[in-house]
């Protein structure tokens, strides 16, 4: 009986192993990413029905090679049944999917490490705990290999970017740690190293923007592309997360949540910092109108890619390219 027993155990790990396919860019050299965020997602409740709608329209109409979560995904119980409400409509579709914790996810009882055990236990789900030592649970990596060969062409790094601020007198909401800047600044040049010294074309997915949404968001605010109704509700603490970005020279944009009246995007030091749309129902506040989501495509050996903001219906609002569009831009103003 015993022997049986771990044979099944086996026999079901090495399925779910066969359902977490390797990402890789298609035959045409490019990989589909698309973003929701802040779905606030109550079970039965029927202002979250849209969501539901939003997310199986934009599976269908765009087929993505890869569906990111960044946080705010659940806002009420059962939690458990609520997720499965949204992650199934990508798993039936045989897509596979990352998630990140937003402030809330986590306020219903069940714990971000208990969160994350019952997610990554879901066929095509990549997202990992990551390393125990940073702060947060999920901390992770996944590296897009080529079309025709098995080796590392893009890399996407993936945040929890925490909840509220550890700090009593600072602010309302939390920062990245500098443990996490750390293990970002080790990581990133590891995959420098690795391919002789050139950083590799990099995004990065988390909750919660950086300081310097807010910064560039004074210093350019007529030259980004998109809404921006809503001031920027980040951590007050700046830990040097951006700078370790620039610094290293990977990653080309950002793409957060949050703020569910900001959609926009623009170019600060040569890096794109995004925000999501605002994929929920009215169970939150959105002055947005229809909620939507973000779509982001790379292209294999490029440091480029293409994105913009998909409605529910099918509008495409904003459509940017980096490192073009705010060049571009930029040229005019001089």
């Amino acid at each position: 009986m015993r022997n049986f027993i771990l044979t099944l155990l086996i026999l079901f790990s090495i399925s779910v192993n066969a359902q977490h396919k390797s990402l890789s860019f298609n035959n045409n050299g490019k990989f589909k990413i698309i973003q929701f965020t802040d779905i606030h997602y109550k079970k039965n409740v029927p202002e979250s029905a849209v969501a539901l709608k939003l997310i199986s329209e934009v599976l269908d109409a765009e087929k993505p090679d890869l569906v990111v979560f960044t946080g705010d995904v659940i806002y009420a119980k059962p939690v458990k049944e609520g997720l499965d409400d949204i992650f199934n409509l990508v798993i039936k579709r045989k897509i596979p999917w990352a998630y990140v914790f937003g402030n809330h996810d986590d306020e219903h009882e069940t714990s971000r490490q208990e969160l994350m055990d019952f997610v990554t236990l879901k066929p095509y789900c990549l997202a990992q705990a990551g390393d125990k030592s940073l702060n947060g649970v999920g901390n992770y990596i996944l590296e897009v290999k080529g079309a025709s060969e098995d080796k590392v062409k893009s890399v996407l790094y993936f945040f929890d970017s925490g909840a509220y601020t550890p700090i009593k007198e600072v602010g309302t909401y939390d920062w990245l740690a500098f443990n996490q800047v750390e293990w970002y600044r080790a990581q990133s040049a590891a995959y420098t190293k690795q391919n002789a010294g050139v950083p590799y074309p990099a995004l990065a997915f988390f909750h919660i923007p950086l300081v310097e949404y807010s910064m560039m968001k004074a210093e350019k605010y007529d030259q980004l592309i998109g809404s921006r109704d809503e001031k920027e509700c980040h951590g007050k603490m700046n830990t040097g997360m951006f700078a370790a970005m620039r610094e290293a020279g990977d990653v080309m944009g950002t793409f957060v949540g949050h703020d569910h009246d900001n959609d926009y995007i623009g170019e600060y030091y040569n890096i794109y910092l995004a925000y999501g749309r605002y994929s929920g129902g009215n169970t939150e506040y959105n002055n947005l109108g229809k909620n939507g989501c973000r779509v982001i495509e790379l292209e294999e050996g490029k440091r480029t890619f293409s994105t913009y903001i998909r409605l529910l219906g099918g509008d495409k609002l904003y459509p940017v390219t980096y490192p073009d569009t705010f060049a571009k831009k930029a040229e005019v103003k001089q």
